[in-house]
């Protein structure tokens, strides 16, 4: 009797908490910042010169300082009008939000960068696998984006513009569709 009630406190307990992974990774997804806008989520970097920061203030000493416009790079938390962000690297750091622009860009597969000589991802003609080919980025190269389907997201770089693999960039969630 004895073991039988404590297989069932187990079934519970571990019911209980496959339930509450569940309900955290859906509040994870849902998760808005102060400003109402969800967390995380991509942006760019509005200026050419912006100073990454130890902490939300300018009182914070300056850990790093990008110099190109139009980075993307992941905003993962909020305060005041300072934004804790990510960038495609791993570096984590505060900008100041005025600093940021909502316009979408990408980084063609940053995690082939360092893999061996001939790696390249493909811009088709097409949101599909099939289509023809219409440059080869190699890994590292910086696509803006304007729109993504959830597999597809149209691009542009250097004058070459198609679609690209939504898992072969990073500036866009996997299954993320937007216009």
């Amino acid at each position: 009797m004895r073991s039988k009630v404590l297989k069932s406190c187990l079934a519970l307990a571990i019911a209980l908490a496959a339930s509450m992974g569940t309900v955290e990774l859906a509040h994870a997804q849902a998760a808005k910042g102060p400003s109402g806008l969800p967390l995380p989520r991509f942006v760019t970097l509005k200026s050419k010169r912006v100073n990454l920061r130890i902490g939300p203030g300018t009182d914070y000493a300056v850990s790093w300082m990008y110099l190109k416009s139009g980075l993307p790079v992941e905003i993962i938390q909020e305060y005041d009008n300072w934004r804790r962000i990510r960038d495609a690297d791993g570096t984590e750091g505060w900008v100041n939000q005025s600093l940021l622009s909502g316009q979408r860009a990408a980084i063609a597969a940053p995690w082939m960068k360092t893999k061996a000589k001939g790696v390249f991802v493909n811009l088709r003609r097409e949101a599909q696998p099939s289509a023809s080919i219409v440059a080869k980025l190699e890994p590292g190269v910086m696509l803006t984006i304007g729109e993504c389907n959830g597999d597809w997201c149209r691009a542009e770089t250097d004058g070459a513009s198609g679609w690209v693999a939504q898992s072969e960039i990073w500036g866009a969630y996997p299954g993320e569709a937007f216009k």
